[in-house]
């Protein structure tokens, strides 16, 4: 059972961290925002990526939240992986 949770805390870790690899490459363009998918990446991204936003410094309009949270994401699977590991 502990692997079954490992496998899915890896889907949900890559699954995120797409989505915010996405989110960063709409920021390069400007995509429509009445578009479905765009509105579903910004809803599902913009909940972690704003707190980030916040404590990062300014560098001339380069956000760097992406980075710290799939940064995090990894630091978290890490954590979370080893966590059910040991309990298996």
């Amino acid at each position: 059972m502990a692997y079954t949770l490992i496998d899915l805390v890896q889907i949900a870790s890559r699954v995120f961290s797409v989505l915010i690899i996405a989110r960063a490459l709409l920021s390069w363009v400007s995509p429509d925002p009445r578009n479905a998918i765009v509105g579903l990446v910004y809803r599902l991204t913009e909940p972690v990526l704003a707190p980030v936003r916040k404590f990062t410094p300014d560098l001339g309009g380069i956000d760097v939240s992406p980075i710290i949270v799939l940064v995090g994401i990894q630091v978290l699977e890490q954590v979370l992986v080893q966590m059910l590991i040991g309990m298996a």
